[in-house]
């Protein structure tokens, strides 16, 4: 019986890598070659290009990978299942072997038996094989092979044993390959009734990729017929450690086991399936994160959330009343970072993540579940909540409908989902558009032909600005052709080149490119095509090309050097962020540009003056050393050992580009920044010249962006604040150290006239200046001081209302006031049977208002002209003569 996950895991890919295969990595979960898929959920997915013949494959011509899958949006979506079965799982990792038309049926099926019964030593009387219907040579070699009877080898008729990769293209019938767990589990063997049931198991299933399907339907046989499997690595476990439940191999049993130390509740009765369910998920988001993936209200960032709450809702179930995933996210790197080093490399981002993400999800989680007990109270066992009610549910709290739904299962209430769809309509058209810029774009087949057939492009420009190369490939409106002549725009491929093609965030190069026949050809963009070929996009101003031309290849050294600065100073700000702001600050998009810089990054809070003072400080002190930045080539394995900063989600190749810059601030004996990049960057720090921040903001839910310049854009930028400084200065007769001051007494003293010309026009209007006089009144033995008062606004008022009825004492003040052609009237009233709302509503009527309110003791409103103060004066009197 094997130890452990990691130790299947392990001698899964030592026993095919000494079968000949290549043991690679896996690839990212955000999927790089296929833009129709949200995740990757299949081992076969990176290799999807090798396998219909766009790509070359690797040599030798077999692979074996253990990919990390996810399942839990799009058309393969277990999230409602998880936490109350015994397989089923968001993330997950796939053990598979490749042939790219190397062995074929005979020896996929010779190394499967021999590993299962063999390494793992499985008793091969627990296992049964099924084959497609009329797959009569693998029924043969099963029977030769593993010496199975054919009792032990089923004949399946339907698609479930035969696996294609869409309508048309590459397909072939499967092998798949089941576990008896036992008679005391209900279950039958695949075909039968009782197939559901859970005793026979499948654990592999080997798919033999021998035709090809054509838009008419028929097939035709491969010249290279491969393979392709897939194995469950927790199903595999689960044999292997001898449970049936894969919650119960050793990989969940310690996530459960933190999850129950946290929370104090054990995984037993209905608190089962909560710990489960947020054991697999804590385990889906920390790996979604450490790919670069972040939650959000669209795409793959939606289902993230989704997945994140879900869980977060669990343990709001168990009691805990205090975040809790980002406590349990140390527990899994520890289990896994060993096979996935990027966990450990993104753990403060995955900690931080989530206990941001909690944090949010706890303000509105009582909120939301109060307005969902409410709605469905006096709903029973069967019946629905209204999808209205859903979707406020989803709009106004952020609740996943799934998330609704999960509260309602344990009651046995649905949800009318064609409401809750229906009042979805105006998302749906958002969430298209999001989706329909989600993954990479897929490469068009030219250049994937290209680069087969050529190679990728070699790139000189990191010591050369200009360089001689050969005309490989023209490429028009994404066709190939042999001629370009003047006026026509296209993409040229050459042989070498000294443009850089823009990735990693850096523009690419501008340029001219002269042939030795005359002709000029200006390059306004340089792009990389099939991840390997340098396209330069632009126009032949003068004469004819043709496939083979010799030509000189210049790039605009100006433009250049100022991208070089701009992406060396991201890296020294990336560093100076970090130690400003803490480690969990990680890069997640940049734009280099000549005359500028962007940079957005995770953290959950703006930055203060200070904070923007001390990274631009640390960047600048860092430019003054003036030290020589050094590059090495290394693999991506090595420089992360050494400290280099890898950006999550990134795929690296074998050899990597470690740049070094800077010495540390606090003298120890250490580069100050190290990267993982591809980019151009100056030869020295002192190259950069100067580092602003010109503006920093927020761009998503927990994502800052910082804008900068560099050189001489930052000098220029500098320079105009300065002279912004100078001109307000100047009028002033100050001298630019003493502006501020002389601002500050200006603003005092137009403070103090402000004040002094109120205080004369209330004195005015109230008499102290030739206005009107005080005319007290005595309407129904309460004494009235009513006044109409000329040039007061409506502000100024209230505190000439509020001083005249302190001096009146007992009784009535309204006063009604005009100004830039409006009315305003206040009432104060200290009689309680005269109420200063009724008298105010009276004023505001019979001045052609509308309104007016406050308190019994004083009361205010106003009209849209003065034309009529004295019938609102008149009309308060008439109020409290009644």
């Amino acid at each position: 019986m094997m130890a452990s996950v990691n130790d299947i895991r392990t001698a899964f890919l030592d026993f095919f890598k000494s079968k000949g295969h290549t043991i690679m990595a896996s690839s990212p979960l955000v999927p790089q070659n296929d833009p129709t898929l949200m995740f990757t959920n299949a081992g076969m997915v990176q290799f999807k290009n090798v396998f219909t013949g766009a790509e070359n494959p690797p040599d030798p011509p077999r692979a074996v990978t253990s990919q990390k899958c996810v399942r839990a949006g799009g058309k393969h979506n277990d999230l409602d299942n998880v936490g109350y079965t015994a397989r089923h799982h968001t993330f997950f990792e796939m053990l598979g072997n490749f042939s790219f038309g190397d062995y074929f049926k005979e020896q996929a099926i010779s190394h499967a038996w021999e590993l299962l019964t063999g390494d793992f030593a499985i008793n091969k009387d627990k296992l049964l094989v099924t084959v497609y219907h009329t797959d009569d040579e693998a029924r043969a070699l099963w029977r030769k092979i593993a010496g199975l009877s054919d009792d032990r080898i089923i004949s399946i008729p339907t698609s479930d044993n035969f696996w294609s990769m869409g309508d048309t293209g590459p397909c072939g019938p499967c092998s798949e390959i089941f576990y008896d767990h036992g008679e005391h589990i209900w279950g039958g063997i695949p075909g039968s009734p009782e197939e559901d049931g859970d005793r026979w198991i499948e654990i592999w299933n080997l798919v033999f990729m021998q035709f090809e399907r054509h838009a008419d339907g028929s097939q035709t046989s491969l010249p290279k017929p491969s393979i392709d499997t897939g194995m469950g690595l927790e199903r595999i476990s689960a044999v292997l450690q001898g449970v049936h439940d894969n919650y119960d191999i050793d990989l969940f049993k310690t996530l459960i086991a933190a999850s129950e130390s946290l929370t104090g509740v054990k995984a037993e009765g209905d608190k089962r399936a909560s710990h489960r369910v947020i054991a697999d998920h804590i385990r889906a988001s920390s790996f979604l994160i450490a790919d670069g993936v972040t939650p959000s209200n669209e795409g793959r960032g939606y289902v993230l959330r989704r997945i994140m709450r879900r869980a977060m809702r669990h343990a709001h179930m168990l009691g805990a009343r205090e975040p809790l995933l980002h406590r349990i996210a140390p527990v899994l790197i520890e289990e896994m970072g060993a096979a996935y080093p990027q966990l450990r490399r993104a753990e403060a981002f995955i900690t931080s993540t989530l206990e941001q993400e909690e944090v949010r999800f706890r303000r509105t989680l009582g909120r939301g579940l109060a307005l969902l007990e409410e709605e469905s109270a006096g709903l029973s066992n069967g019946e629905e909540l209204s999808g209205k009610a859903a979707f406020q549910l989803y709009d106004t709290y952020g609740f996943p409908i799934d998330l609704t739904q999960d509260v309602l299962r344990a009651r046995g209430i649905g949800v009318d989902m064609a409401g809750f769809n229906a009042a979805m309509d105006e998302q749906k058209a958002l969430a298209r558009a999001a989706w329909a810029g989600s993954g990479e774009a897929g490469t068009d087949a030219v250049w994937l032909t290209l680069k087969d057939e050529q190679g990728g492009s070699e790139f000189l420009g990191y010591a050369q600005n200009e360089a001689s190369g050969q005309l490989a490939a023209i490429v028009v409106d994404g066709e190939r052709q042999d001629v370009l002549s003047a006026g026509q725009n296209g993409e040229l491929v050459f042989n070498q080149t000294p443009f850089y093609a823009e990735s990693g965030g850096q523009a690419g190069d501008h340029g001219t490119i002269r042939f030795d026949s005359g002709a000029v050809f200006e390059v306004d963009d340089t792009l990389k095509r099939a991840g390997a070929i340098h396209g330069h996009k632009g126009r032949l101003v003068f004469g004819q090309i043709k496939l083979g031309d010799a030509a000189t290849l210049a790039i605009d050294t100006e433009r250049r050097a100022a991208i070089r600065a701009n992406h060396s100073a991201t890296h020294l700000m990336h560093a100076a962020l970090q130690n400003v702001l803490g480690p969990h600050v990680t890069q997640k998009g940049s734009l280099v540009e000549a005359d500028r810089l962007r940079f957005d990054f995770a953290h959950g809070a703006g930055l203060t003056r200070a904070e923007i003072d001390a990274i631009e400080a640390e960047v600048n002190a860092v430019v003054r050393q003036n030290t020589e930045a050094s590059t090495r080539l290394m693999t991506p394995d090595e420089a992360i050992a050494e400290g280099a900063m890898a950006l999550f989600g990134e795929k690296y190749g074998e050899e990597v580009r470690v740049l070094a810059m800077g010495r540390k601030l606090d003298h120890t004996p250490k580069s100050y920044s190290v990267e993982l990049c591809g980019g151009t960057h100056v030869g020295r720090t002192g190259d950069i010249g100067s580092f602003v921040i010109l503006s920093e903001g927020a761009v998503a839910a927990g994502v800052r962006r910082i804008e900068a310049a560099t050189g001489q854009a930052a000098l220029d930028h500098l320079k105009a604040e300065a002279a912004l400084a100078r001109a307000a200065a100047e009028p002033l007769k100050a001298q630019l150290p003493d502006l501020p001051a002389r601002i500050e007494a200006l603003i005092a003293e137009r403070k103090r006239l402000e004040k002094e010309l109120t205080d004369a026009k209330q004195k005015l209007a109230l008499g102290g200046g030739g206005g009107a006089a005080a005319t007290l009144e005595e309407i129904n033995g309460v004494k009235l001081d009513a006044r109409i008062l000329e040039g007061i606004g409506a502000k100024d008022l209230r505190p000439m209302v509020n001083e005249a009825i302190q001096k009146l004492g007992t009784g009535v003040v309204a006063y009604v006031a005009t100004a830039d052609g409006k009315a305003a009237v206040a009432v104060a009233s200290t009689v309680g049977s005269v109420n200063a709302v009724d008298l105010v509503k009276a004023a505001v009527t019979a001045m052609g208002g509308q309104g007016g309110g406050g308190k019994p003791d004083f009361a205010q409103g106003g009209a849209p002209t003065a034309d009529a103060v004295e019938a609102g004066l008149a009309a308060v009197k008439a109020a409290m003569g009644i």
